[in-house]
């Protein structure tokens, strides 16, 4: 499933979903690279 993070004031990143992170941070896959961020 898609899902959309934001890594920082302007910068965001849209992978698949891999997991629920602590602090309601979430982890996207993208091209093999994982991202970690807050949800859209």
């Amino acid at each position: 499933m898609l899902r959309t993070i934001t890594t920082g004031s302007s910068i965001y990143v849209q992978g698949i979903f891999v997991k629920m992170l602590a602090g309601g941070r979430m982890a996207v896959q993208v091209d093999g690279k994982i991202f970690e961020g807050k949800p859209v």
